[in-house]
């Protein structure tokens, strides 16, 4: 893993700009946990860690997992908040944005398809019926994300191998 775990905050020492925003974030982080052990080949959580996050809206974080079978990765980042929970992989993702801009990536291909009314099976799942209303609130979520978010991590993007246009 090429992740340099000093740019993240340990999950004990998360905070945001005020005790609001902080249990934002914590409450976040709990979703993720959650969301991870919710899949048969994650055991356990070993260690989390807050990469970026704005309370009530987006956190992504990486996650440490005990995996239950070999070909389970370890290490995964998790992005939930005002959105649809998913994991990306760290193989093309050193950092925070860049975990970001994939979930995003993949996140447009699912609304583009159920907008579209094409089969979304093979696609990130999504705990949401594929409807065009559904993808047009998707879209808007990662419009604003992709504007107001990534757009400040412009130089942790330049280190995805996937780089999508910013």
């Amino acid at each position: 893993m090429s992740i340099d775990l000093k740019k993240l905050t340990p999950s004990s020492e998360i905070s945001g700009e005020d005790d609001s925003e902080t249990a934002d974030l914590r409450e976040m982080l709990r979703e993720a946990t959650e969301f991870m052990l919710s899949f048969r080949w994650c055991t356990m959580i070993r260690e989390s860690y807050l990469g970026m996050g704005i309370g009530g809206v987006v956190g992504v974080f990486l996650l440490k997992i005990v995996p239950a079978k070999a070909d389970v990765d370890e290490w995964l980042w998790v992005i939930v908040g005002d959105l649809p929970p998913a994991y990306i992989v760290t193989d093309n993702a050193p950092n925070a944005a860049c975990a970001l801009a994939a979930y995003i990536q993949e996140m447009r291909r699912w609304a583009d398809a159920a907008k579209n009314g094409k089969t979304v099976t093979d696609l990130i799942p999504l705990n949401v019926p594929a409807t065009p209303e559904n993808a047009k609130e998707l879209a808007g979520r990662l419009d604003f994300l992709k504007t107001e978010v990534l757009s400040q991590y412009l130089d942790d993007l330049r280190s995805c191998s996937e780089e999508e246009e910013f």
